[in-house]
């Protein structure tokens, strides 16, 4: 809660002016009792007009008042919590945004949805309405017992030994609530996970007809997510109505010993009437513990599971003294690296110098490190051993931004946003004009395509590039690395959902731009990586053969094979006519 505090503080004068209109409304409120006592002691008993109409005017009085600052009050914190809930989900998402690859290796995208959305909105929910509903009533509940002991000690002591077991009670079930409640936020998450998946491969799930596989998994989860639900239920059912027991025990006292006391004319009719008003403001309280207490817990465990993430230091970030480098040129060089992933070795001991501007392809079989050994070129991961130079300054002395702001990457997995095709393009360069974006789509073959579309660059595209095939999306992908104009340039396998005439033509546009950048491809096809400037045959982490086309080809090894694998069919049709 210190935490929630901090982000609070900013925004003191709000809390200031909210509070003041509170304690104002608290203070006329308090008031309404003794006036009440007033109005029949000295008004009603003894017969007094002056007095009764004094005090209606007096009420009319408290009650405008109670209305303008209560809604001041409401406003005012609910303004402060929205502001709280708003700098928090941002914090939270800017940090997120910082994080290395391996933490969403193993971080279900559901988990962090429940923590931007369900967790957050718990503390706003806190803020704007517990925490003001915790500080009023602790303030009814103090001075109202003051002005309680001081009307009547006997009376007061004897309704305030009843709720004092309804403080044993908040504690006990502070306790129970806070355990059931982070269950419930653990299974909420794995309820965002599922559902999320499933919606996102909803395809793939109609294809196989898995519909009543996944709707029995998502059943049983939901199950989970009501038993414990159910669980707090029972808790609330165990809990609350001893609460409600002690607290109208409370008012049957008040009544019982009030009256006798009144026959004895201890008290007055109107010090009774001004008590039981008063004693509603601990009644009240002591009802609420048990909502107040589910807000508490439920708060407490959300913070504490966005605090967890938010304190999670980044494992690859800049140094303080960085190199201050104003541009790449693209010389890339691995001394003796090594990469682990989880404990295990994928990489080993990967010597190359590759000059800028060069191009390099890189082969292997599902598995051998290919995607591992660019991923460490932008530090998405860090080695475990060895290091990498980029124009000859280790990739650790950059600024991480610098670094990656000079890379452009088309992924294993084409991503593409639900935007434009425009905007989805021109996400890697901003400042990218028309005609460099229409430029860029040439290159990747797509802007013949793409000016096909009824609105062409302003056509909408559904979510992941919905409505578009494998190729388009690869090709708008390559399109939006290309516009960036970035000095290292990678593919991963960025060309296997295209047709071999398309793909011979990319490449063939690629290479009339030679020496602008130091390009990566990661391909399976011969015909992809057969005009690299170096090809590198990866296997079980450790680069098997190296070379040019020719070079390999003479050397009779794996990339032989897989050349004659590949141009079997051809071969035989070349010796046929032959």
């Amino acid at each position: 809660m210190k935490r929630i505090l901090k982000y609070v503080s900013k925004y003191k004068g709000t809390v200031i002016i909210g509070t003041m209109c509170m304690l104002i409304v608290i203070g006329v409120d308090l008031f309404l009792p003794y006036l009440q006592q007033v109005f029949i002691d000295s008004g009603l008993m003894k017969g007094n007009q002056n007095v009764i109409v004094s005090v209606l005017v007096w009420i009319g009085i408290i009650t405008i008042i109670k209305a303008m600052l209560g809604y001041g009050k409401e406003f005012l914190y609910d303004v402060l919590s929205s502001w709280v809930h708003q700098d928090i989900k941002n914090d939270l998402f800017a940090h997120i945004q910082t994080l290395e690859f391996e933490y969403f290796d193993n971080m279900n995208t559901g988990e962090l949805m429940s923590r931007i959305g369900e967790d957050a909105e718990n503390i706003w929910q806190t803020i704007g309405y517990g925490m003001r509903l915790f500080i009023e009533n602790i303030i009814y509940f103090v001075i109202s017992t003051i002005i309680l002991f001081v009307l009547n000690y006997k009376l007061a002591l004897a309704c305030f030994i009843v709720m004092i077991p309804i403080g044993f009670i908040g504690i006990k079930l502070e306790n129970k609530f806070g355990e059931t409640y982070s269950k419930i936020s653990d299974q909420t998450a794995e309820i965002n996970t599922i559902a999320q998946e499933d919606i996102a491969g909803i395809k793939l799930v109609k294809a196989f007809s898995r519909e009543k596989y996944e709707i029995n998994k998502f059943l049983k989860m939901n199950k989970v997510y009501y038993d414990l639900n159910m669980e707090q239920a029972k808790i609330i059912g165990d809990y609350f109505p001893p609460i409600e027991f002690l607290t109208n025990i409370a008012l049957v006292i008040m009544i019982v010993l009030g009256g006798f006391l009144v026959m004895d004319g201890e008290v007055s009719i109107g010090i009774l009437v001004a008590f039981n008003g008063y004693i509603w403001n601990l009644i009240w309280p002591m009802r609420m513990l048990g909502e107040l207490t589910d807000l508490l817990s439920r708060t407490v465990s959300s913070a504490n599971k966005i605090f967890a993430i938010m304190d999670k230091d980044p494992s690859i970030k800049t140094k303080e003294n960085f190199k201050d480098v104003k541009n790449i040129k693209g010389n890339i060089k691995f001394e003796g690296v090594n990469f682990k992933y989880d404990d295990k070795l994928v990489l080993k001991n990967i010597n190359l110098d590759i000059k800028a501007g060069s191009t390099v392809a890189i082969m292997g079989a599902t598995g051998a490190g290919k995607s591992s050994l660019i991923n460490l070129i932008g530090r998405y991961y860090d080695t475990c051993k060895g290091r990498i130079k980029i124009d000859g300054i280790d990739i650790k002395e950059y600024n991480l931004e610098f670094l990656r702001k000079n890379m452009a990457i088309v992924p294993q997995e084409t991503f593409l946003f639900s935007e434009t095709i425009l905007n989805n393009i021109k996400f890697s360069n901003e400042n990218a004009s028309f005609e460099e974006i229409k430029e860029a789509s040439k290159l990747a073959c797509a802007n013949e395509f793409i000016e096909g579309l009824e609105l062409g660059y302003n056509t909408e595209i559904g979510e992941r590039g919905i409505g578009l095939s494998g190729g388009q999306k690869q090709r708008i992908a390559i399109a939006r690395a290309l516009v960036r104009k970035a000095k290292i340039l990678i593919l991963d396998d960025s060309t296997s959902a295209l047709d071999m005439e398309t793909e011979h033509e990319l490449l063939k546009n690629l290479s009339n731009r030679k020496h602008e950048s130091t390009t990566f491809i990661i391909a399976h096809r011969i015909s992809a990586v057969k005009n690299a400037d170096l090809i590198i045959y990866l296997e079980d982490g450790q680069i098997k053969e190296s070379g040019t086309h020719d070079e390999l080809l003479k050397k009779k090894g794996r990339y032989y094979d897989i050349y004659n694998d590949q141009f079997r069919d051809f071969n035989l049709l070349e010796e046929e006519v032959i």
